[in-house]
């Protein structure tokens, strides 16, 4: 380098980056992208969270037939209820809520596939109730007083029972409608509870007991877009409604009646 008349170097001689100013470190920026992280990871994360407490608590096979036998025996409509629910849990039942031409009465889409309303349906007919014949009937004398959420102007016999909105107006209307609470005595085998959940849908499921070491929680037999379950998730969700069908003074009218014909 060449010196100045000065003595000093000529800033133009020199070669090399610009020094620079050492920066200050922010100390939030790393907080804050982690707590967006985390955020995002519970706003993701907290659906599954049902899902994997259900499956930390197996139910075999074996205790689900052990409950099924003793439900059987009893003489509350609930209980038949809960066991046809229990054993349609065993079932291979695949999610599918495509729109199918079935039979009237009687009628069903394949038995490999159903929504949550299939599973309701399915287990009252096997109790002598067909829920599609009823609410096909209560829906075609009374249509104004079913959900016209659906753009129907007329009754279908091949999807209204098939939508949890309609089984819930059909229960209001002729089943007993039960306080909803957070309280598990409230419930008993065999209740129908219909949720709210966090995206609006509604869904629906039947209320059974427990496995063994579970006896006293209510678990609920139900299909959530993943088969026919019976998991532990009764208070996982906003419970919208609590139902009882046939009502219990019903079923006290019926035995009076075939008790004193």
């Amino acid at each position: 380098m060449a010196r100045s008349k000065s003595g000093f170097y000529s800033t133009i001689e020199y070669i090399g980056p610009r020094p620079q100013k050492p920066k200050k470190r922010n100390f939030f920026g790393g907080w804050v992208i982690i707590a967006i992280a985390l955020g995002m990871g519970f706003w993701f994360g907290s659906p599954l969270i049902p899902f994997i407490r259900a499956t930390q608590v197996g139910a075999s096979d074996e205790q689900a037939a052990l409950l099924i036998t003793s439900l059987e025996h009893s003489q509350l409509s609930g209980d038949k209820l809960a066991a046809i629910a229990l054993a349609h849990s065993g079932e291979a039942v695949g999610f599918d809520s495509s729109y199918y031409k079935i039979a009237y009465p009687n009628g069903d889409i394949p038995s490999n596939k159903g929504v949550a309303a299939d599973v309701i349906v399915r287990c009252y007919r096997k109790l002598g109730i067909d829920l599609q014949v009823l609410v096909h009937e209560d829906m075609t004398e009374n249509f104004r007083a079913y959900p016209g959420i659906f753009g129907a102007f007329t009754p279908d016999h091949n999807i209204d029972h098939r939508r949890v909105a309609n089984l819930q107006r059909f229960f209001e209307r002729h089943g007993e409608s039960l306080p909803v609470s957070r309280n598990a005595s409230n419930y008993a085998p065999g209740d129908i509870v219909v949720w709210s959940l966090a995206n609006g849908a509604k869904h629906t499921g039947i209320v059974v007991p427990g496995p063994v070491g579970h006896e006293n929680e209510n678990w609920v037999v139900h299909n959530m877009s993943s088969g026919v379950k019976w998991e532990n998730v009764l208070f996982d969700y906003n419970i919208e409604r609590h139902f009882r069908y046939p009502a219990e003074t019903a079923v006290s009218d019926i035995k009076k009646q075939v008790l004193n014909p």
